[in-house]
């Protein structure tokens, strides 16, 4: 085709200036008023049934009254269209669903913004979502007096993830003070029962079998053996891996056992009469504490038989 007989196109756009004006009724009236004052309201038709959004004709041909009813704010959402990739002009620029709301104390539906939270796009519809889902109108804080014064629909709060915490201050006495000493020096100190003979580990400055004070101090190794345990897989700070060990160690030449992590072997391995030693940190990172002892890891040694240890579980 020869230039000059080239097709001609050009872009136009239909507009109003000024906007396109409209009287929108008694009925509608009160209802963009209602919504900019915060409120939902309905009319009742000649039936008895609330209609919402308020309706000048029934579309079942039912008389319509001049009786406006609040209804909501809560609403349950019936059917539901999820759109994971918004696109220019949507009310929301990340993934929301389309829904019918229909409002506590009201009979019919409205379609409208279901926003649940969700930010990353083209993500699937959360399993929250469902017909019956609770959900309140989230207004905007300037409202004219039309339906976009309600800015979405949010699901009820029925859960939180609030931190918890309480402050306390624990004093640790003599026995505990002088045993956690030793941890910062690499030893682990126990008190020996001078009526029974019983080694305690930590030292508790009085034996809980014959209720002497104790005061002959005896240090023990940093070897042991597994009495019982547990595995848990809730994660923990402490612990390298989940699942991980939790158990009591018998140190050797102690009489009670003392819990701590077990780690450096698969936690299904872990078994009672195993034996341990403990690992430390490294020395510049020591102070008066219990985190010195990292974990314990197994040894390359046979474990204890059962009737060795049964006194001690």
């Amino acid at each position: 085709m020869p230039p000059s007989e080239q097709l001609l196109a050009a872009d136009h756009s239909l507009a109003f200036p000024g906007g396109y004006t409209r009287s929108v009724g008694p009925v509608i009236g009160r209802f963009l008023t209602e919504l900019r004052d915060g409120r939902l309201v309905g009319v009742r038709a000649a039936s008895g049934r609330v209609l919402f959004p308020p309706v000048e004709y029934d579309a079942d041909g039912e008389t319509v009254t001049e009786e406006f009813v609040e209804v909501g704010p809560e609403c349950t959402v019936g059917a539901y269209a999820w759109v994971a990739r918004p696109r220019p002009g949507h009310p929301l620029e990340r993934p929301f669903a389309w829904a019918l709301l229909t409002p506590d104390g009201a009979d019919t539906a409205m379609v409208h913004v279901l926003d649940l939270g969700v930010f990353e796009e083209g993500a699937k519809a959360p399993k929250t979502l469902r017909a019956g889902l609770r959900v309140r109108p989230k207004w905007r804080g300037e409202r004219t007096g039309t339906i976009g014064d309600i800015e979405s629909f949010r699901p009820d709060v029925t859960m939180i993830n609030a931190p918890v915490e309480a402050g306390y201050r624990l004093s640790a006495g003599h026995a505990l003070s002088r045993f956690l000493g030793g941890i910062g020096e690499g030893r682990i100190l126990g008190h020996r029962c001078g009526v029974c003979g019983k080694v305690y580990v930590p030292m508790k400055g009085l034996c809980p079998v014959d209720g002497v004070p104790t005061t002959e101090e005896v240090e023990v190794p940093d070897t042991g053996t597994v009495t019982t345990f547990a595995v848990n897989n809730i994660p923990d700070p402490r612990a390298p891996d989940v699942p991980f060990v939790s158990a009591y160690v018998l140190l050797d030449g102690s009489d009670i056992a003392m819990v701590a992590l077990v780690a450096g072997v698969p936690a299904g391995d872990v078994r009672m009469g195993m034996r341990v030693r403990a690992v430390w940190r490294p020395r510049e990172e020591w102070g008066r504490t219990m985190t010195n002892i990292k974990w314990f890891e197994p040894l390359d040694e046979p474990d204890v038989p059962f009737d060795d240890i049964k006194d001690y579980l």
